[in-house]
């Protein structure tokens, strides 16, 4: 099921450049004032990977790390991603990596930023660079990491605790797509086994592996 947006919620569409390359997008999201996300973050922290990437990878939103980074899954949780893909033998470097959200939301504190979900009203409002994104690179595959990037892009019928590690065609406005569905590396963080999470994340990517041949 779609999520129904209020026409008066926020969005970023106006931000999107006529040109759509990827280089393009990057670009034009850096001045993003799309939702009120923008304010607080460091910056905005689009996608990376190749044009031409098979597989694209998409998260919930960057964290502290990112955010002060510029690039997308480079904190503890991106690096247990590279392992896991590395181990299910996806290259890496072949990937495009983004996420629902593009800015941090948090919540601060004296000592730290604490991570807080994004509500609808963000992803929905985010939706026009993913799908621009998405657009401009045609992949054959798209994995959603965790609970958000699903609602994203595949609404709230699918639910990662019972759809995992399975593929999924779904016809989008952006034609026929394969999806699957994993959690989010920062859960196999949190779990309270991470030894068997991270093995069942391993087994989701080797579907994926698979399904690209």
């Amino acid at each position: 099921m779609s999520v129904k947006v209020p026409p008066d919620w926020p969005t970023a569409a106006a931000y999107l450049p006529e040109r759509g390359s990827l280089t393009a997008l990057r670009d034009a999201a850096a001045g993003c004032r799309g939702c009120p996300l923008w304010e607080p973050a460091t910056q905005t922290v689009f996608g990376r990977g190749p044009a031409t990437a098979r597989l694209v990878l998409v998260g919930e939103q960057p964290g502290d790390v990112e955010d002060r980074d510029g690039k997308p899954f480079v904190g503890p949780a991106g690096r247990l991603l590279v392992k896991a893909l590395e181990e299910a033998g996806i290259d890496k470097s072949a990937t495009y990596v983004t996420n629902a959200v593009k800015h941090f939301r948090f919540t601060p504190t004296p000592k730290r930023r604490i991570h807080a979900t994004p509500d609808t009203v963000h992803v929905e409002a985010c939706k026009p660079w993913l799908t621009a994104e998405l657009r401009a690179i045609d992949p054959e595959l798209v994995v959603l990491l965790g609970a958000t990037a699903i609602r994203s892009l595949l609404g709230t019928s699918v639910k990662v605790t019972r759809d995992r590690g399975t593929l999924i065609e779904r016809e989008t406005t952006l034609g026929t797509k394969r999806f699957l569905v994993t959690p989010h590396p920062s859960a196999v963080l949190r779990a309270d086994d991470r030894e068997a999470a991270y093995s069942a994340l391993v087994h989701d990517l080797r579907v994926a592996a698979a399904a690209l041949g």
